[in-house]
């Protein structure tokens, strides 16, 4: 595949503003499918979890499941979306090679919910607000695996084979209205707009939010027109990108891809675009296809859906605090600056931190662990770092560590023993003795021992040279295996020099 020409970023920027929107994909956490009740289940054996229905083969008919609905309803509401008092389900006619029915039910001129809005805040602390056009109701389609290529993609491949159990999982797909002024940020916008939403349905409870399982996709559409044009320009939708980095890179790849296209005299062809993770790198899909083109009509098979406003009122009721709000909340009530907060946002810790401080400890230290150790020793291991312990232990842990009862160094001992299975907090201190040692007497024979070694100390701190302690300090912790006092370590050696 040729490699395609880019345009350095700043200069395509310089060029051309870049016009953006988005369409997500929200895979729900149903129990059975959006028409049929096979399990809607992740990992399950190929084609295991499928019906007549599902299939499409004659004789299936559908039956909404009311539990998707619901979901979709309260999503709308916490996009600030008004929701329809009747809406229907249609069917999107074209060739699907993983949806047997050669169409896909879902919603096109009577969607659920519309006209609504969300805030992003960029790390900048620029806000700006996307202005959501609708979110439908629809079924997810099968999976394709591409056997016999090098990288498991269309291109080269032999043959395909297809899963269809994830055919008729509930999808509510949520799309934007253009998103206009975004300029150079635009690729973070992208970023900071699909991780809104996937904080905000995961919130919810609607969803496992998953990208790697691809519980939450993006199709980003990209144009560009030239600086003072009133006229937009032909867009491109890369389909499908499913991580917050990979949507970043997208949006930028197709900026500079386009530009280049367009400085060089030729034209941007509507289609879809692939997203390759390996190359940072997109390449044709199929020529993108106008509504009219999918010959919509309605589903003859199912009712029109009209929730009652005493339903829709109730469901409101039902909300959580939402996420971006609760940011604000917490960040104000912890003190912390934006990097020091979006370092908790970026590990996706503010659930751990939140609850360590509620456990008793204190924002900056409940900050200082999750972030620090065991995110270090998480990423060793290939888990969350949520997984590793509890808050409460953390909590523990911090308690000893600011009561002096723990330095730092033997707190890390004892996480890495909760997290090996020896117990809590206070059952692996025991087993492995290490409490401080705060008997100055066995304080006074270490740093004796210290000084013996390095008999200078004591001179160069009585001509004033006080940072001479530290070798000393150093000796005493070293010989002691980090269980002494450092601060009563300094105190009793001045002493000395005294």
């Amino acid at each position: 595949m040729a490699k395609d020409a880019l345009l350095d970023y700043d200069t395509a920027i310089k060029l051309y503003e870049p016009v953006i929107g988005f369409e997500v994909h929200v895979e729900l956490n149903t129990r059975t499918k959006m028409f049929c009740g096979c399990a809607n289940a992740f990992g399950q054996g190929a084609n295991t979890n499928t019906c007549p229905t599902c299939l499409g083969l004659p004789g299936g008919l559908p039956q909404v499941n009311g539990k998707a609905i619901e979901s979709a309803i309260r999503l709308g509401l916490a996009l600030g979306c008004e929701i329809a008092e009747n809406c229907r389900f249609a069917r999107k006619n074209y060739f699907y090679p993983d949806l047997a029915k050669n169409f896909q039910t879902s919603q096109y001129d009577e969607p659920i919910a519309h006209d609504g809005a969300v805030v992003v805040e960029l790390e900048s602390g620029r806000e700006i607000e996307i202005l959501i056009e609708r979110a439908h109701m629809e079924e997810d389609a099968g999976k394709l695996t591409h056997v016999g290529g090098a990288t498991g993609r269309i291109q080269g491949a032999d043959h395909s084979l297809v899963d269809f159990n994830r055919g008729g999982v509930p999808l509510i797909e949520i799309v934007t209205r253009i998103i206009d002024g975004a300029e150079a940020d635009a690729p973070e916008v992208g970023r900071a707009y699909v991780g809104a939403v996937r904080d905000l349905v995961k919130a919810l409870g609607i969803s496992n939010a998953r990208m790697e399982e691809g519980n939450v996709r993006c199709d980003a559409n990209v144009s560009l027109r030239p600086r003072g044009s009133g006229t937009l320009g032909t867009r491109t939708e890369t389909k499908n990108v499913n991580s917050l980095r990979s949507i970043e890179r997208a949006v930028r790849y197709e900026i500079q891809r386009q530009a280049a296209v367009l400085e060089s005299g030729g034209t941007i062809t509507q289609e879809t675009r692939h997203w390759h993770e390996d190359s940072g790198t997109t390449s044709p899909g199929r020529p993108k296809s106008d509504a009219d083109d999918y010959r919509y009509f309605p589903e003859p098979d199912l009712v029109p859906v009209a929730p009652s406003r005493e339903w829709v009122a109730e469901l409101a009721g039902t909300l959580p605090e939402l996420p971006a709000s609760r940011r604000k909340r917490l960040r104000a009530a912890w003190g912390f600056t934006a990097l020091e907060f979006q370092d908790v946002v970026n590990g996706d810790l503010l659930d751990a931190v939140e609850a360590t401080v509620a456990a008793g400890a204190a924002p900056a230290d409940a900050r200082k662990w999750w972030t620090g150790e065991l995110t270090r020793i998480a990423n060793v291991q290939g888990v969350e770092a949520s997984e590793l312990v509890t808050p409460g232990q953390v909590a523990e842990v911090a308690a000893l560590v600011a009561s002096g009862d723990l330095t730092d160094r033997l707190a890390r001992q004892v996480l890495e023993g909760v997290i090996a299975g020896e117990g809590s907090p206070a059952e692996v201190i025991e087993r492995r003795g290490l409490r401080v040692v705060s008997d100055d007497g066995a304080l006074i024979a270490a740093i004796d021992q210290a000084l013996a070694a390095q008999p200078d100390v004591l001179a160069k701190i009585r001509d004033g040279k006080v940072q001479a302690a530290g070798a000393v300090i150093g000796a005493v912790m070293r010989a002691m295996g980090g269980s002494a006092d450092a601060a009563r370590v300094r105190e009793l050696i001045l002493e000395r020099a005294g």
